[in-house]
């Protein structure tokens, strides 16, 4: 019959029908990209940048670089020295045969470096060897205005040196933490490189807290790959807002040295500046003790499963750890509260410490765990 027909015609596409249905609302459901034509290639924007939605860092660093570098400044050095060029000149003997005038000549020497404003009163720190013996010092600011500068005071245990402009209208950086500096974090060194004008460079934290036997003891320095060159010295390296990290100090000169740059951390630069500016001078904590890491021999003897500690090796006489009942021998395990990890870490931790306050020692002494309390003294400006 004709409706027998009909009916297995319409059978025979309604299963093919429905599969259909039941695919499209499955595409819908776990791929609908594919219902408005867009493929699974990133989107690569106008002119084919990459942007697939993704990427949540800054892609540049513009705004960091305009927040600090009017902060910057260009240093400019000149020093007269003694221009006998030739060594006969010197002796006593050969000199009574030239011209006496040429016995005193002199030239003028210029150097230059970089240093950054830390106050909008006209504080500027850079590094102490860009100004060394300097006879005249002139500072350039980021608007090409020129200054004098006057020397307010040197510290050579960290290589910094404040000076002082009398001018309006600067702006002083802004501060960072150097302390939460991660090593990856991005940086970017601010400086007037081999004289060539401001020059911003780029690179990342390579490392904190770290000691070189070359440089002093007094500073962890943060380690950077941004390229820092002569010139560089007393400029800022900042973090990727703007903000300062750090003092560029100086690179190894050693071939091979390239990516290995160092800066003072921010938070030592600015007490050698309030200590200058307050009182003359760097006041450094002092305990009037000697002490070394101890030897993985000597952790092993006394029970200690690591040589995170520091042995007594001397004290002062009447000094402040001899009178809070330190003796020598004593092994240092804690310093308020802290793992002493690192034995430059506690020395930079006694000597940043304000004299007059207390710091917290817990020792090891012949097997028994002891805790005791040092008030720290001013160190003496000469080594007792």
């Amino acid at each position: 019959m004709n409706w027998r027909r009909t009916l297995s015609q319409t059978a025979q596409y309604f299963w093919p029908i429905l599969s259909g249905l039941l695919l499209a609302v499955a595409i819908a459901a776990l791929a609908p990209e594919w219902l408005n034509g867009s493929d699974n290639s990133m989107d690569t924007g106008e002119y084919g940048q990459v942007n697939d939605g993704s990427w949540a860092g800054p892609v540049s660093y513009a705004e960091a670089a305009r927040r600090a570098a009017p902060s910057v400044v260009n240093i400019y050095t000149t020093k007269t020295v003694s221009a006998n060029s030739n060594p006969l000149l010197d002796d006593p003997f050969f000199s009574r045969f030239f011209n006496r005038s040429l016995l005193n000549r002199t030239q003028e020497q210029r150097s230059l470096g970089s240093g950054v404003i830390i106050s909008a009163d006209g504080y500027i720190l850079t590094n102490a060897h860009v100004i060394n013996d300097a006879d005249q010092i002139l500072v350039m600011l980021y608007d090409g205005r020129q200054a004098v500068a006057e020397v307010v005071g040197v510290d050579s245990e960290t290589d910094l040196a404040v000076l002082r402009v009398e001018m309006t209208n600067i702006r002083a950086i802004n501060i960072g933490d150097p302390n939460s500096a991660q090593v990856g974090d991005i940086t970017l060194a601010i400086g007037n490189p081999f004289g060539f004008g401001q020059t911003v460079t780029q690179g990342i934290i390579s490392a904190t807290a770290r000691n070189l036997v070359d440089l002093s003891s007094l500073v962890n320095f943060l380690q950077t790959d941004a390229a820092i060159n002569d010139g560089n010295s007393g400029g800022a390296l900042v973090d990727a807002y703007g903000n300062l990290l750090g003092i560029n100090s100086r690179k190894l000169e050693s071939t091979g040295s390239v990516g290995l740059g160092f800066a003072i951390p921010a938070d030592v630069a600015l007490k050698v500046v309030k200590d200058i500016v307050e009182q003359g001078r760097v006041v450094r904590g002092w305990l009037g003790i000697e002490a070394r890491q101890i030897s993985e021999e000597a952790a092993s003897s006394l029970g200690l499963k690591r040589t995170r500690a520091m042995v007594i090796t001397g004290l002062y006489p009447g000094g402040p750890g001899h009178r809070s009942g330190l003796e020598v021998g004593d092994v240092l395990v804690k310093l308020n509260g802290r793992d002493i990890i690192d034995g430059r870490r506690a020395i930079n931790t006694i000597a940043n410490a304000t004299p007059g306050s207390q710091l917290e020692f817990e020792i090891l002494r012949r097997g028994q765990s002891l805790n005791v309390t040092a008030e720290v003294d001013e160190r003496p400006e000469q080594p007792l």
